[in-house]
This record gives structure tokens, C-alpha cells and sequence, in this order.
């Protein structure tokens, strides 16, 4: 094609190319218009439903035939506004009690929309050297929190699930397992594991490793006086002891296994020992007792001795949703498993000052994810995360008690901030008496509960962590439990 033809078209694009860098009037508006809504929605949270039923949206949402013309700013937010969170589950709210609740705390808001404006790349050193820095340094300071040695390092991921996924493959390159030797090699769990265990363990090529279900005790933990029988049974039938997988804070219960006990057991049977602490491992940062005059951070014991760890800052943090962490002793595995040097990098080769992300996991592509966890730490300082982490932990010791006096069937007492519960009716299904309990809450809206079924037993979960989540709401919810109970009693009567 001719230079004077291929500048036309240059030419007859660039106007409408150049709408993509709006002038300054028109980005104060669309900020402007932003923040207005955000404002609001934060404002209006406190009256704010946390659950809000829903059908189906086909009828609502115009997205299909709304995405090839531009609108005002206005009415893209009215239809965010009317539609697209007005539905299903609100996890912004302090009324959000089921799940593990996400945080969202406002500061980490401005994190992501700096890391977004900047367009900084985390992926590797020489890209982006202040952002990997700035991520290395988060990672190194929760190396310390938890008391991993100085040479460990990790990733930070968008989740447990990824983090989880990146440890697994670290031990399987760490014991060197080839894809013939995969039947011969054991892993020990217990049936509280998150279920992004099992699926990394899959996605790992895993799957054909004997999976050892191991027992619990009264309070759902790793029995260890099983989990040695197990693997000394495998030790005599010629198996191979690979990877234990403990628990700090199940989903479930909230429940900790014996950490201390479960390393001894690991470390005499090299045993690669890794703890899924996603939603529980900052409250090692409580300074709160038990009732038994212990501390709760004695239930961590044992967490420095693991070889991995998954701890997600948008859980124990408060943070939006796509912030996990994962820590690793053994970083030159780590580096194995998933560095690739390709041709068209090759002028990264030369710096080398700290490890780049995109080496030490899956992602190559990563956005500046750490600002969202940097900015909260400046302008909060840890004080402020600790004393809310504590004010969690004793709402869920009040729930706890209080559903006693109200005649509830309760769960092991909390080690955290999750508990189970259930109502025992007579002369009634008490599964089926307790989802309607959960379905009359749903419908109120007012807040959000989970269930769980355990060995066949129908449980109610609360799990309080968000950082909204006051003595106000827990006091509500428990007015709508007792409101229900008269209801669903009456019925039957009826």
C-alpha cells in the first residue's frame, strides 16, 4: 500500500481513536459523576438491604444492545445504580454474615484506582521496578508477621485459590514427582479443607495421588493421633508421605488444627507441610484470650514451621475481593515451577535486584494489585486492623452465647470469628426446620447467612468479618431469629 494511502487511513481514524483520551472537563465530570454515586452507596449502607432476592435479569439488563454506542455518564450510572447491584447478595454490607465476607474498606478503593490510572506493571522488575518493590516489600512484611526465615518469599494472587494452586505445584516440583511415581505419593487433608484444595490439587496433575481423608476431633481439627497412624501405615505399604495440607480457620467452623503437632509430625516424615489460613491467618495479630485463660495466638503455634502458607489480605484485611497472599520457604522450587524466559524478553534478563511476580507464579499479565493493600496500611496504620480483627472475633463469642440463651443447638465454641447453629423443633425435620429458618432471613434481607452440611446435619454458619459488621447488626439479626422461630412455631401449631 502506498505512504500517502496508508496516511489517510491513519488520518480518518485518529479523531475518532482520540475519544479515548477524554479532556480534562470531561474526566472531572466522569469522576465527579463517580464519586457522587460512591459516596452515596456508602452513605446509604446502613439502611441498605444485605440480601435482596432475585429472578431471572434478562428483562433488566440492556447491556447487549447498549455497548456499541457511548452514553453520558449519568445514565451509566443509573443503570449501575437500578440494576446491576441491586440484586442477590450485597457484600459491602455489615449485614453480609454468611460466606467469609470480603472487606472493602474505602482506602484500598483508592489504591485500585491509582494502580489503575498509573497502569503500572507488577509482573516483572525491570517493567515496573517500583511496583514489584512496593509488592516484595508486602510480601517480606508478612514473611515477618508470620515468622517465616528472611530468604522465603511468595506471590500476591487474586485469591486463596490461585495462592493454594501456586503452593501445591511448588512441593510437587520440590519432590521432584514424575508423572509414573504420581499414584505412589500421599497427601493428607481432612474433609474441612477449602474445596480450591482439591481443585489445585487437580489442576496441579495431582489428582491419582492417594488422598488421605484424614478424621476429626469433637472440634473439627486433624485428629494427629490419626493422621501418624495414616502415614506410618503408607510408609509400610511402600507409599510416599508427599504433602499435608492443616487448616488455620476452615470455612465451615473456623475451626484451627493442632498446627504445632501436625509439623512434627511432617517434619519427622518429610512431609511437605502446607496451611491454608486464607480466611483465618490474621487473626494471629489479636492479642485477645480465651476463656480458658489461653491466647488465641497460642492456636497459631506451629504456623512457622510449615514449608507454605495462604494467607488473603481481602479477608483478615478487609479488603475489596482479589487480594490473596502466598508465602514459601523454598523459593528456588517456586522459581522453577513456573519461570519461562521467552526470546521477546530477553532485555529482563539483566535485572536481577528482586524477584519478579511473573517468575514465581502463573500470571504474566498482573496488574499493581499491592497499592490496594499499601495504601490501607499507610493511611490506617496496623492498629486500626488488629482492634477490628478483635472486635470480630469477640461479636462472634457474643453470637455465640446468645444463641444459646435462645435455645440454640450450637457448634464447637468459636476459635474465630465463624460459628455453627441450629434450632432442634419437635416433632419436626430439624434440617428442614433450619432452612426455613435461613430462607425467612433471606427474604427479610435485612442481613445475609450461609449454611453448611456436616456428616449429614444441616447447620446455620454465621461468619462475621465484615468490617461494618457491628453489635448493632448482630443484635438485629438475633431479634430476626427469635421473630422467626415464633413464626415457624406458630405455623406448626396452625
Amino acid at each position: 500500500m502506498e505512504t500517502e494511502k496508508l496516511i489517510s487511513l491513519i488520518q480518518e481514524r485518529a479523531p475518532i481513536a482520540r475519544k479515548l483520551e477524554p479532556e480534562t472537563t470531561l474526566r472531572r465530570d466522569w469522576t465527579e459523576e463517580t464519586n457522587r454515586f460512591a459516596f452515596e452507596f456508602i452513605d446509604s449502607l446502613p439502611t441498605r438491604k444485605a440480601f435482596k432476592l432475585f429472578g431471572s435479569l434478562a428483562n433488566v439488563l440492556e447491556l447487549k444492545s447498549n455497548l456499541d454506542h457511548p452514553k453520558p455518564i449519568t445514565d451509566v450510572i443509573n443503570e449501575l445504580k437500578e440494576h446491576l447491584i441491586s440484586y442477590g447478595l450485597n457484600p459491602a454490607s455489615g449485614g453480609h454474615l454468611g460466606y467469609i465476607p470480603g472487606g472493602g474498606v474505602y482506602a484500598a478503593a483508592l489504591g485500585d484506582y491509582l494502580a489503575a490510572v498509573s497502569n503500572q506493571y507488577a509482573g516483572i522488575y525491570y517493567g515496573g521496578p517500583a511496583a514489584v518493590k512496593v509488592e516484595n516489600e508486602l510480601i517480606r512484611w508478612m514473611i515477618r508477621l508470620f515468622g517465616y526465615p528472611s530468604n522465603s518469599h511468595g506471590n500476591l494472587t487474586s485469591g486463596g485459590s490461585i495462592a493454594n494452586l501456586i503452593a501445591i505445584v511448588t512441593a510437587r516440583e520440590a519432590r521432584q514427582i514424575a508423572s509414573r511415581d504420581i499414584e505412589r505419593h500421599c497427601i493428607y487433608l481432612t474433609e474441612q479443607v477449602h474445596h480450591c484444595i482439591h481443585k489445585a490439587i487437580r489442576i496441579a496433575g495431582l489428582a491419582e495421588c492417594q488422598i488421605r481423608s484424614i478424621p476429626m476431633d469433637s472440634g473439627f481439627r486433624m485428629d494427629m493421633k490419626a493422621f501418624e497412624a495414616t502415614v506410618l501405615a503408607d510408609i509400610q505399604t511402600g507409599l510416599i508421605p508427599f504433602l499435608a495440607v492443616g487448616s488455620a480457620g476452615t470455612t465451615d467452623t473456623g475451626a484451627i488444627d493442632p498446627l504445632e503437632e501436625m509439623a512434627v509430625i511432617c517434619k519427622a516424615n518429610q512431609i511437605w507441610f502446607h496451611i491454608d489460613a486464607a480466611y483465618g491467618g490474621f487473626f494471629k495479630l489479636c492479642e485477645l484470650e480465651n476463656p480458658d485463660g489461653s491466647k488465641l495466638k497460642d492456636h497459631f503455634k506451629g504456623i512457622a514451621a510449615s514449608d507454605s502458607l495462604v494467607i488473603d489480605p481481602h479477608k483478615g484485611l478487609f479488603l475489596p475481593y482479589g487480594l490473596g497472599a502466598v508465602l514459601i520457604k523454598d523459593v528456588v522450587s517456586q522459581y522453577k515451577a513456573h519461570y519461562y524466559k521467552a526470546a521477546y524478553m530477553q532485555d529482563t534478563l539483566s535485572s536481577q535486584e528482586e524477584w519478579s511476580p511473573a517468575d514465581l507464579s502463573p500470571e504474566l499479565t498482573k496488574h499493581f494489585r499491592g497499592l490496594r493493600l499499601w495504601l490501607p496500611l499507610k493511611l490506617y496504620g496496623l492498629d486500626a486492623f488488629k482492634a477490628c480483627l478483635e472486635e470480630k472475633i469477640l461479636l462472634c463469642r457474643y453470637f455465640y452465647e446468645k444463641i444459646g440463651e435462645l435455645g440454640f443447638e450450637r457448634g464447637p465454641y468459636p476459635e474465630t470469628s465463624v460459628c455453627i447453629y441450629r434450632y432442634l423443633p419437635e416433632n419436626q425435620d430439624p434440617n428442614e426446620f433450619n432452612k426455613a429458618l435461613v430462607a425467612n432471613v433471606l427474604v427479610d434481607g435485612r442481613v445475609f447467612v450461609s449454611s453448611t452440611t456436616i456428616a449429614g446435619v444441616f447447620w446455620i454458619r454465621i461468619a462475621i468479618l465484615s468490617f461494618r459488621t457491628s453489635l448493632e447488626i448482630i443484635d438485629t439479626y438475633l431479634l430476626m431469629l427469635q421473630n422467626s422461630l415464633n413464626l415457624l412455631k406458630s405455623e406448626k401449631k396452625g
